[in-house]
């Protein structure tokens, strides 16, 4: 007879982080802070071109979660991919890199 372990929630949560791939981050600039715990954030990524292979710039703003309205326009942030929070916020903020 197999015995029953017991599962605590934190073993439980670690293995389910073990089983799923890792959440994407990004490193962009604050555009906008004015909404509350919403920062904007523009992120810079450099692709070639697929006609002309030239390296060409693609801007693109995401809006993240800030808790603790810590980031202000200007500064450099990592964000991480997270469950829907709102009808556009898909991304929260890790950390201030730059002030």
């Amino acid at each position: 007879m197999p015995e029953q372990e017991s599962s605590s929630p934190a073993a439980l949560a670690q293995a389910a982080r073990a089983n799923r791939a890792a959440r994407k981050t990004r490193t962009g600039e604050v555009v906008s802070s004015s909404m509350n715990k919403t920062i904007v954030v523009r992120t810079v990524t450099r692709v070639p071109h697929p006609k002309f292979g030239k390296i060409v710039k693609q801007m693109r703003k995401f809006y993240a979660h800030d808790e603790q309205n810590q980031a202000k326009p200007g500064d450099t942030v990592r964000i991480m991919e997270t469950r829907p929070l709102s009808k556009l916020k898909r991304w929260r903020l890790v950390e201030v890199i730059q002030k």
